[in-house]
């Protein structure tokens, strides 16, 4: 069993927080265990002087990564793995398919495109869009998904769908509420980056700051070529894992010859 006193790097709350690591990945600490008083810890891993606020900073920075969870009144307690969802990429809904969950959402218009979004939508600096907030929740749970979405108002700001969340098509896909401003979606584009959730992204998604997640650049794009929509879906990778499915050429078509159209699915 690792030691603090053993180990000569790192910050002593770094040493005690690898000290709990260890018992629970050894199982001494299963899943519900109750922690030990702070003063029991600092008493057993740091001869006690002044080692409670070293073994809180330890229990807060574990509470933070997901291992342990803090019960006001009770104590803190070793947390049980969480079950992990399925997205199925891409997400061209508001749910993933098969979640039992909600979503919440908050639109903004006549808000000016910043640079890298313009740059996504392919319109100028500082025109007109929609941007929309979308969080999505697991039944009795917080936020697990957040998604930041930009539509041009030239494309929908004189019809009824202009707010995605409200309206006649309110819950509906991109794609179906661009078909009544006449534009016809036939493409999802996607870019993955995996990125280190800091203190603002971190509570989007109800996962500790400093863990992993992906997000996922995503462009709806029309038949003359328009990026329509562009948006960035957090994906916290303590609650999702990303599946793909794609549809290989038959045979008779793109096997050395020409590359498969947007839409020509095998028959």
């Amino acid at each position: 069993m690792s030691d603090p006193r053993d180990r000569d790097r790192g910050h002593p709350y770094e040493r005690v927080a690898a000290v709990i690591r260890d018992r629970i990945a050894s199982g001494a600490w299963p899943p519900g265990y109750r922690l030990p008083s702070r003063h029991a810890l600092a008493h057993e891993l740091l001869d006690g002087a002044g080692g409670e606020n070293v073994v809180r900073r330890a229990q807060e920075m574990l509470i933070e990564e997901g291992v342990l969870e803090a019960r006001k009144g009770s104590g803190t307690y070793v947390r049980a793995p969480r079950s992990r969802y399925v997205l199925r990429a891409p997400l061209c809904g508001l749910l993933p398919d098969g979640f039992n969950g909600r979503w919440e959402t908050h639109s903004t218009p006549r808000i000016a495109a910043p640079d890298p979004i313009a740059d996504r939508l392919g319109i100028e600096t500082g025109a007109l869009c929609v941007r929309t907030e979308y969080t999505v929740h697991a039944a009795g749970e917080g936020p697990l998904l957040a998604v930041t979405s930009w539509e041009p108002m030239e494309l929908t700001g004189s019809s009824p769908v202009v707010l995605p969340g409200h309206g006649p098509l309110a819950d509906s896909t991109v794609a179906e509420r661009m078909a009544q401003a006449d534009v016809r979606v036939i493409a999802v584009k996607e870019t993955l980056t995996p990125v280190v959730l800091d203190r603002v992204q971190a509570p989007r998604v109800s996962a500790p700051v400093g863990s992993m997640a992906i997000v996922i650049a995503r462009t709806h794009v029309a038949d003359d070529g328009r990026v329509v929509e562009t948006a960035d879906l957090l994906v916290p990778a303590l609650h999702w894992e990303l599946a793909y499915q794609h549809q290989l050429a038959s045979g008779r078509r793109g096997i050395g010859g020409e590359p498969w159209a947007v839409g020509d699915e095998p028959r």
